[in-house]
């Protein structure tokens, strides 16, 4: 992968297998690096702080992967969960900078405001993140990782209603890929 990767030994596997679904991100630089602890996430991607201040095609990423995850009373490792799930999870936050590439910084600092303070916004950007995995053709990794969530017998109702609530269904995803195969279908022909 590309040199502007920063990635921690034990994960690299999995990440340059999200990070091959997302060729226009080879000379974006991204670090990917485990957090103690992330609110209500799992993972979590974003411009870095000084990024706010170069132009789009300066910009520095950071992917925060929170090292723990709760599914019932019980603690995880992140980097103990299937790899398939993991590398869904990534490619759901290769989403995320994708949309962000595109963004003046204002429109990211607003963007990041309405984020914090909007239901309707969360909604959105997560729709969108996952919407730019499917478009890259990480659909299994998107559906497998859903079905993690959704049909894992330990997992609280309460964190697969957010799930339900803020991110595409399994159905949205096959609506998607329909969509992207006919349209590829026609310009083929």
């Amino acid at each position: 992968m590309s040199a502007q990767h920063k990635i921690p030994e034990d994960i690299r596997t999995n990440v340059e297998t999200a990070l091959a679904y997302y060729p226009q991100l080879d000379n974006v630089k991204i670090e990917f690096r485990f957090k103690k602890n992330i609110k209500k996430s799992t993972m979590q991607a974003r411009p870095t702080f000084g990024s706010f201040f170069k132009s789009k095609k300066d910009r520095n990423y950071i992917i925060l992967i929170s090292e723990k995850f709760k599914i019932a009373d019980k603690e995880f490792l992140t980097r103990h969960i299937p790899d398939d799930i993991f590398i869904g999870w990534i490619g759901h936050e290769l989403g995320h900078i994708m949309d962000y590439q595109d963004r003046t910084k204002g429109n990211l600092i607003w963007f990041g405001l309405k984020y914090l303070f909007s239901e309707n916004s969360i909604i959105e950007a997560e729709r969108c993140a996952d919407s730019f995995a499917v478009a890259q053709g990480m659909e299994d990794y998107i559906l497998k990782t859903k079905d993690f969530i959704l049909n894992h017998a330990d997992i609280t109702q309460s964190y697969k209603d957010r799930i339900i609530k803020y991110y595409l269904s399994p159905e949205e995803i096959m609506e998607l890929v329909a969509h992207r195969d006919a349209e590829r279908a026609l310009i083929e022909d």
